[in-house]
């Protein structure tokens, strides 16, 4: 399955320090990972995608459907590029075929989305979607993925409820963008659980190149979506060669990292989503985490059978030493059980960070 990495910055970073220079990047996660708590299929190499905004807030996207960690333009592009908002994709494929259109981010406006997991029975679904959507969202539809579906439903969703995507005037508020996403995933929800009963796994991000919105979210009351964790700090710095940290030197939120994957080795430094959260950036650096209230939301356990079957699931890894080859997962880890391993002492109210 995909992996996905979200940074936001005060400053602007370059694209090496964050996509290709850490040990644990998602580049190099994506041949080569330690987290997986699943390691029957540990490549993801069905192509990949990088999108980042200009200082003018322009989205910018380079795609290509060679694996990530052997592709020489994207090795000199993050060399000489910097951006305060990126995101960054690789992608297994699970719907569609191996091509560009098919690899995430995909951008339309100043909106651009990217997701990791998939939508159950989504050949008996697509129909559904498709006539639910005004021909303007239908026709931006050039892959053949449920991700770029979705994307086209949660532009059509901001349309109906009044906010034109198309045009680069419109102004959107964090909480705009988070209610156009509860509601695209209650569509899908709506469709898919009447025609299946297996669930949704529905890591979708979002962003308008100011605020960012992030759910991680299934459609099961007993199972947990795929891993999401966060990061926040003042600075992240190279102490080492490839080895990255995030500094705290006060509470200030200068720089925020969202991934499937924890990106450094400090346990410390990652803070677990909890399933069935929206995860919400706001254009101060403000971190919120909300609640989806739904009929899959208040389990008090939930098992990681299916996030694991798909290689959706774990947690920080054990530096691998520099005179080792192995690749042991972190076994205080996995062995936590569910509600602690993936963060789930929450309220039903927002949390701030």
């Amino acid at each position: 399955m995909c992996r996905f990495m979200i940074y936001k910055g005060r400053d602007p970073m370059l694209l090496s320090d964050l996509l290709t220079k850490p040990a644990h990047s998602i580049i190099n996660q994506s041949f080569d990972s330690r987290l997986r708590l699943d390691m029957r299929n540990p490549i993801n190499g069905d192509g990949f995608g990088v999108g980042y905004y200009t200082a003018t807030n322009k989205p910018c996207i380079f795609k290509a459907i060679t694996p990530a960690w052997n592709n020489v333009n994207l090795n000199n592009l993050s060399m000489c590029t910097e951006s305060r908002l990126v995101f960054g994709h690789v992608r297994a494929s699970t719907q569609g075929v191996l091509s560009e259109t098919n690899c995430h981010p995909f951008s339309h406006g100043n909106i651009m989305f990217m997701h990791n997991g998939g939508i159950s029975s989504f050949d008996r679904i697509k129909k559904k979607l498709i006539n639910h959507l005004e021909d303007e969202f239908f026709l931006i539809i050039q892959g053949s993925t449920d991700s770029e579906c979705s994307f086209a439903l949660y532009l059509d969703t901001l349309y109906k409820m009044g906010y034109n995507p198309s045009d680069p005037t419109t102004k959107f508020s964090h909480i705009i963008l988070r209610n156009a996403l509860v509601k695209t995933i209650d569509l899908i929800k709506l469709w898919q659980t009447s025609v299946t009963n297996e669930p949704s796994l529905l890591n979708f991000a979002i962003t308008d190149g100011e605020s960012i919105i992030v759910s991680r979210y299934v459609t099961s009351k007993t199972e947990e979506a795929a891993s999401l964790h966060f990061s926040t700090g003042s600075k992240f710095f190279e102490y080492e060669p490839g080895l990255f940290k995030m500094e705290r030197l006060n509470r200030s939120q200068d720089v925020i990292f969202v991934a499937s994957e924890p990106l450094t080795f400090e346990r410390g430094d990652w803070i677990c989503v909890p399933s069935n959260t929206m995860l919400t950036i706001t254009k101060n650096n403000t971190v919120l985490m909300h609640p989806i209230e739904d009929e899959f939301y208040g389990a008090n356990e939930r098992s990681a059978d299916l996030a694991i079957s798909k290689g959706l699931m774990g947690g920080v890894p054990k530096p691998r030493h520099a005179n080792s080859q192995s690749d042991e997962v972190d076994s205080s880890i996995a062995e936590l059980p569910p509600l602690e391993r993936e963060g789930r002492k929450m309220s039903s109210e927002s949390v701030v960070f």
